[in-house]
């Protein structure tokens, strides 16, 4: 299986995201942050399983957690976890 590697700017987002939605509830907040996890495994064992968006950038996948977006990159040796964002976000501006 490959290395996982969260980049800073993913852990920032995950952090932020569990410090919002921890606000209301922390069991919510934790429990959105494990499913996070379990999706880099999962990411980890099929690397192919989110799309390709070569239209932000060309090495770029995406793979959908509820309202959010993992998007993050395939090397020989490694998934990297580049941003965690809201789906509602102008990902354009953020890539582009």
């Amino acid at each position: 299986m490959k290395k996982l590697i969260v980049s800073p700017p993913a852990r920032a987002d995950l952090r932020e995201i569990w410090d919002y939605i921890a606000g209301d509830s922390l069991n919510a907040a934790d429990t959105l942050s494990e499913t996070f996890y379990e999706k880099f495994e999962l990411l980890r064992a099929t690397p192919e399983a989110g799309r390709q968006r070569s239209d932000l950038k060309s090495s770029l996948r995406s793979f959908p957690v509820g309202r959010y977006v993992i998007f993050y990159r395939v090397s020989d040796g490694a998934i990297e976890i580049v941003r965690v964002l809201h789906g509602a976000r102008d990902v354009d501006s953020l890539f582009g």
